[in-house]
């Protein structure tokens, strides 16, 4: 370029040689991934991942190696039919690890300090020399699908031992607190060595049965003051905890919490036991001061050793076994009605018909029904009849 071409397009008036302007040369090379030519250089491939064979997780898995345990519960997670088959050959050759360690359910009203309890709790439990595995169930949202997974956050000091791992999960819709996977993902953590497994769950209803169905002792966790959230749990989840601490007893609102507790410890005196030969307690902590902490980590101590020694952890547990089939059989026939090509095929019109009042629900769930029983033969595969023959 020659000076006058280095010049600005605009300038004020009267400017002289001198105006201090200055067009500068560009870069030159490879400066920043940009080559001479004015061309971005090709970025070098990304490496990816080395696929892990069946091998490869149950060895990792056993090993405790951590990265790996995380990449066999996302394979255990995973809806993709070309993983079904290699997640279920890997929890078979896992299943004789597995069993070892004590399995604790959480469950509380929202802001009840659920997570921070969880941290409080499991902290004390690796320095005391444990192996502590968290399984945090996200809700999903109704609209997106999608989850916040934020609780490893909220766990920060926790999910930094050595000792600790922490796993969130989303709801995927699933009513009962937990995952849809959540009991192979937590016999994967017993198989790489965490002797205590802490299921939190999505939040608390009369919904909250399912975790009630996969650990050996629930845990509630309330808040003084819960007021009309207290009034619709109470045939609910509290006929299923094995214990209720009510959490935040520090400060001023110490008195409330005991107050709380004596009142839960009145209405507890009226409901059935959720375990046999086990009276359920409340007690009072602060996962702020760690104060009742240790005491409700003893309860869960006693509470395995009384029912082990009376056997009923061990039929607590062949029962979740077997109510874990049932379980996995109606979701796989669930899986097949929905993916059945008749069903598929009538199943616009049978809605459409629903909707505009012309068929009623059950006679649609018949049809539905009879769709994916006869095949071809199904009578509401085709036109579906006009509402005066319904």
């Amino acid at each position: 370029m020659t000076g006058k071409e280095k010049r600005p397009e605009w300038v004020p008036e009267n400017a002289e040689e001198g105006f201090a302007t200055h067009v500068l040369p560009g870069v030159e090379g490879g400066h920043d991934g940009i080559c001479g030519c004015g061309a971005r250089a090709a970025a070098p491939p990304a490496p990816r991942r080395k696929n892990l064979s069946v091998e490869d997780y149950v060895e990792g898995v056993l090993a405790g190696d951590r990265m790996v345990l995380a990449r066999a519960i996302t394979l255990v997670e995973s809806n993709a039919p070309a993983h079904f088959d290699i997640a279920q050959e890997m929890l078979r050759r896992l299943l004789p690890n597995t069993g070892n360690s004590v399995r604790v359910g959480i469950t509380g009203v929202p802001g009840a300090g659920k997570s921070t309890f969880i941290e409080a709790l499991g902290i004390r439990l690796c320095e005391a020399g444990h192996k502590v595995a968290v399984l945090a169930v996200d809700p999903s949202s109704s609209v997106t699908r999608g989850s916040i997974l934020g609780d490893k956050t909220r766990m920060s000091k926790l999910s930094r031992h050595p000792n600790a791992f922490i796993r969130p999960s989303p709801s995927g819709g699933v009513l009962g607190g937990v995952a849809r996977k959540s009991r192979e993902t937590l016999l994967v953590a017993e198989a790489a060595g965490y002797d205590v497994i802490l299921v939190e769950t999505v939040g608390v209803g009369q919904s909250e049965t399912t975790v009630r169905s996969m650990v050996d002792f629930f845990l509630l966790v309330l808040i003084a003051g819960a007021g009309d959230e207290l009034q619709g749990m109470k045939r609910g989840i509290m006929e299923l905890c094995d214990a209720i601490c009510v959490n935040k007893a520090d400060g001023d609102n110490r008195i409330r919490a005991e107050a709380a507790r004596a009142e839960l410890e009145r209405i507890l005196h009226y409901l059935q036991p959720a375990t046999p030969g086990w009276q359920t307690r409340a007690y009072t902590t602060s996962a702020r001061t760690g104060d009742g902490i240790g005491e409700i980590w003893e309860v869960v101590e006693r509470f395995q050793k009384e029912t082990r020694a009376s056997g009923i952890f061990m039929e607590r547990r062949q029962s979740q076994a077997v109510e874990w089939v049932h379980t996995m059989v109606r979701q796989y026939l669930f899986s097949r009605f929905e993916s059945h090509p008749e069903v598929r095929r009538a199943l616009p019109e049978i809605e459409k018909a629903v909707a505009s009042g012309a068929m009623a629900a059950t006679r649609a769930a018949r049809i539905l029904a009879a769709c994916y029983e006869e095949g071809e033969d199904c009578p509401g595969a085709g036109a579906v009849p006009e509402s005066g023959r319904l």
